[in-house]
């Protein structure tokens, strides 16, 4: 494939990045200005078929549509020299949210929860222009290298005032990020995307989807979710309290938005991270780093004590503790590491 062109020599192909039902992804060669693209391709077996055509080209002009830090670019569409329609789209250097919990399992919950808000304020775009994603799973979040995670692949997004397009009982997507009203061939709505996007934070912090299912109808079965705390008891408590909700069958219990399921992972005033970091200290790491602040910071009080003691020719009639102010408590691990560190620094002098 390296070496072909579409569109009369524009787009150079190199080499596959991914393959589905529908298309092959290729990364690909912007001659005309210059920079790496991905190219996604109809797969030929459907190109001759007139719905899946229109299908295909309906999905550029839609996705072409977004334009947010958190949504893969679409750029152009068209079609090759041999009539089957493509779509170019912004390359992101990185890796799928998939491949990241294939090689660290369960993340931190600072971290997943920094993966979703990010996927969130993606969602909740495409949900502000009429758009439903309908396949959120951890193969369509990608992460940038530096941190910036992309909702990819609105290849079956429609708008959301036009959801009649699919037949009954017809669906697509994986079936463990599936909400039990897509798997039924019902309509959906952005709560749709809102039950996807929970059942990949479940599985960011857990390391398992919330429902193992090898078909719909495992699906429409019913399975009970254990609560993330059963599998991860340090995740706090908002944080499940959200994905839980996000996980509920019934739509109408569920946020109704992606906004609003960002609302319930970061409360007004809280101080959840925007970007993933590259380098996450876990708790399990971080509390031996504070007991031993705290020991030196006992330390240390206890030479100023004993300084103080030392030097004063004449105790004072009434002894009174000495003024120090108590360490102010931190929202996160980290920030009370720092603030640990500035009382040593104010009160070890």
């Amino acid at each position: 494939m390296s070496g072909q062109t579409v569109a009369g020599g524009r787009y150079v192909l190199d080499r596959p990045l991914g393959h589905g039902g529908m298309a092959t992804v290729y990364l690909a060669h912007d001659e005309e200005l210059d920079r790496s693209v991905a190219v996604k391709l109809l797969a030929e077996h459907l190109a001759g078929d007139a719905a899946f055509r229109e299908r295909f080209l309906r999905e550029a002009r839609l996705a072409a549509r977004l334009s947010h830090p958190n949504v893969v670019g679409v750029y152009d569409a068209g079609e090759d020299e041999r009539g089957r329609p493509y779509i170019v789209m912004e390359h992101v250097e990185g890796q799928t949210v998939d491949a990241l919990l294939r090689e660290r399992g369960p993340l931190p919950a600072g971290e997943a929860v920094a993966i979703a808000l990010q996927a969130c304020h993606g969602l909740a775009h495409a949900h502000s222009a009429g758009l439903i994603h309908r396949d959120v799973k951890p193969q369509n979040l990608l992460l940038r290298e530096d941190g910036t995670v992309k909702v990819a692949d609105f290849g079956i997004a429609r708008a959301a005032e036009t959801t009649a397009l699919t037949q009954i009982g017809t669906v697509l997507g994986t079936a463990a990020y599936l909400a039990p009203e897509q798997a039924a061939g019902e309509e959906v709505t952005p709560a749709t995307d809102v039950y996807g996007l929970g059942a990949v934070l479940y599985e960011l912090l857990t390391g398992r989807p919330p429902r193992e299912v090898e078909s719909l109808a495992d699906l429409a079965a019913g399975q009970q979710v254990p609560p993330v705390s059963e599998l991860a008891p340090e995740v706090p408590g908002h944080v499940e309290d959200a994905v839980m909700r996000a996980l509920a069958r019934n739509p109408a219990y569920r946020p109704q938005s992606a906004a609003e399921l960002a609302q319930l992972l970061a409360p007004e005033g809280s101080t959840a991270p925007l970007a993933v970091p590259s380098r996450h200290v876990s708790r399990r790491r971080l509390w031996p780093v504070l007991v031993g602040l705290l020991a030196l910071g006992a330390i240390a009080l206890g030479i100023v004590l004993a300084v103080v003691l030392d030097t004063s020719s004449e105790p004072p009639a009434t002894p009174r503790p000495p003024a120090v102010a108590p360490i102010q408590r931190g929202v996160t691990p980290q920030q009370q590491a720092q603030n640990i560190a500035a009382w040593l620094e104010r009160y070890s002098r």
